[in-house]
């Protein structure tokens, strides 16, 4: 069995390499693996067309000031696809780079099955999207428990929720074994702040010293705050050169296990908005959630149609967590919120009593990737029929 991946950034990454195990382990090993990958799933012992680091934009200005290197590399990925005549594509999120190439390889192999594995946030923005993915997606495997029914709505193709893979992820599986429900879960004294910039180097920039000058405040609302910042190894040198100019520094760690030690330990979080809300609210971490667009997608901010970009609050139906954009950043404004989830204040209890619903609705009963490779599989030995 031959199967196609294309993937963009570090999270699908771990997603497609997670996947791949599945696949292995129910083919006995007799697995081809030909496409993207990011270093998790060529640890996994596949071979990657270019490093997808090259792929790891944010932004529509970022988009448009790399456009024709992304154009370039869709006609590569696609060709060589093409070239090796999978049983499967599977491409998993990255819409703007992995849809493009899932076109091309289905205007030249239209009876080979394409799954696309965590679908475009359709639920957000530019719903018309589900309805297109019908001409080029064959089955969308979703993280999210309400996604199915969105893309039945949406005309979007057939779908399935496979559960997200942090429900398996063993830094997070420790910490939901160790809890008791999440409503009775006190503070400590000091109180221990979490601070997330984001994952890409734009978000970051953009970010960065309105969230140092509101652990600077933080610091003087609750004396003796603590706090962490967990970054990628890739950018640890930015944080540094960043968290320099802070007059009150937290401690800087790399590494995925670090990262779940430091959600363990904390009594809230300050975060760019993104996946890790989602990690976040499954920790059981109060959080108030920040963002700036790039300067060209502010311009076109009326396509977002969604009422909020927070998965948690989508997952529960409600304004559970809060959300600052933009002129609403204003580190004294964060301070006070963060206060108010760092010590015991209906604040704090509303959200824990909203993460403990979250946890109800994403329980699964096997692992994400084993339902997402049955699918793939099922998919792929119709298509060789």
């Amino acid at each position: 069995m031959k199967i196609a991946f294309v993937v963009g950034e570090p999270s699908g990454d771990a997603i497609g390499a997670d996947l791949i195990r599945a696949l292995r382990a129910r083919l006995a090993g007799d697995l081809k693996l030909v496409g993207l990958a990011g270093e998790a799933m060529q640890a996994e012992g596949m071979e990657t067309l270019f490093d997808i680091e090259e792929l790891s934009i944010m932004g529509v200005s970022a988009i448009l000031a790399r456009l024709p290197q992304l154009v370039r590399r869709v006609g590569q990925t696609a060709d060589a696809i093409i070239a090796a005549r999978p049983d499967a594509l599977v491409v998993i999120d990255s819409p703007t780079f992995s849809h493009r190439v899932a076109k091309r390889v289905r205007a030249k192999l239209p009876a080979m099955p394409i799954v696309n594995y965590i679908p475009p946030t359709v639920w957000a923005w530019r719903e018309s999207r589900a309805a297109k993915m019908v001409a080029y997606v064959d089955h969308a495997i979703c993280a999210l428990p309400f996604e199915p029914d969105t893309m039945a709505r949406l005309g979007g193709p057939p779908s399935t929720y496979v559960g997200h893979p942090l429900m398996k992820e063993p830094g997070l599986s420790a910490i939901l074994a160790s809890e008791a429900p999440l409503v009775g879960k006190a503070a400590k004294a000091p109180p221990r702040l979490v601070i997330l910039p984001g994952s890409r180097r734009g978000e970051i920039d953009r970010l960065a010293a309105d969230f140092g000058a509101t652990l600077a405040r933080l610091s003087e609302l609750l004396p003796g705050v603590t706090a962490v910042l967990p970054t990628l190894v890739r950018h640890r040198e930015r944080i540094e050169a960043e968290v320099a100019k802070w007059p009150v520094k937290p401690e800087i760690v790399t590494g995925n296990d670090a990262k779940w030690q430091a959600f363990a330990g904390a009594d809230a979080a300050l975060a760019a908005s993104g996946t890790v809300s989602l990690e976040l609210a499954l920790a059981g971490v109060p959080m108030a959630l920040a963002y700036k667009l790039d300067p060209v997608a502010y311009q076109i901010r009326h396509l977002i149609s969604a009422w909020t970009a927070a998965m948690p609050n989508f997952i529960v139906g409600h304004p559970l967590v809060p959300e600052h954009f933009h002129e609403f950043v204003r580190p004294e404004m964060l301070a006070r919120r963060l206060a108010r989830l760092m010590t015991e204040t209906p604040e704090r209890h509303a959200q824990l009593a909203g993460f403990d619903d979250i946890r109800r609705l994403m329980s699964i009963d096997r692992a994400p990737g084993e339902a997402a490779a049955e699918i793939v599989l099922e998919l792929a030995a119709k298509g060789r029929r």
